[in-house]
Formats: C-alpha cells, structure tokens, sequence
C-alpha cells in the first residue's frame, strides 16, 4: 500500500505540472493510461490534484465537447436536407 501511495503522489505532482502548462485533464488522464497506468490510479490522482487545487486560486482545465464556429464558417453551412438517389452524384 506504501508504494501505491508514493505512485498516487507522483501522479499528482505530474497533473499539477502539467496542467500548469495547459494541457486539459482529459488529455492527462488518457496520456497516463496509454503510458500503463491502471485507470483507478490515474482517477484517484486526478481526484487529489482537484482537491488541492480547490484549496488555491488555480484549477483544472477541462476541455470543452462542444465546438465553436466563427462566423465565417457558419454562413457557409448548408442545412439543407441531404440528396437522395442520382441527385447527389450530379448536384442536383
């Protein structure tokens, strides 16, 4: 349990740091997954990380699901509905 708790520890350290520098915790999370760490340890790093980061002005970024459109590419969406049978071959 001693050396779980020291793996816990070093994985918070490396969420603090790296969400100092930006990165989202979703891309932390999958990046220490695919690195061999267990998805438990991983989730209970970044439930500490939260933690201590409750307690100080900083906080975890969290990426957005949804995306943005500028206004340039929203005028040029076409909401029509989509083309059935020879029509959509030959744009009509």
């Amino acid at each position: 349990m001693y050396k779980n708790k020291d793996l816990i520890q070093e994985l918070v350290d490396y969420i603090k740091k790296n969400s100092k520098k930006g990165y989202t915790k979703d891309s932390m999370r999958w990046a220490l997954i695919n690195q061999g760490y267990s998805k438990i340890e991983v989730d209970r790093a970044l439930k500490k990380a939260e933690e201590d980061f409750a307690g100080t002005d900083q906080e975890m970024k969290v990426k957005q699901s949804t995306e943005y459109i500028n206004s340039a590419q929203k005028s040029t969406i076409d909401n029509s509905p989509p083309k059935k049978g020879w029509r959509k071959w030959f744009g009509l």
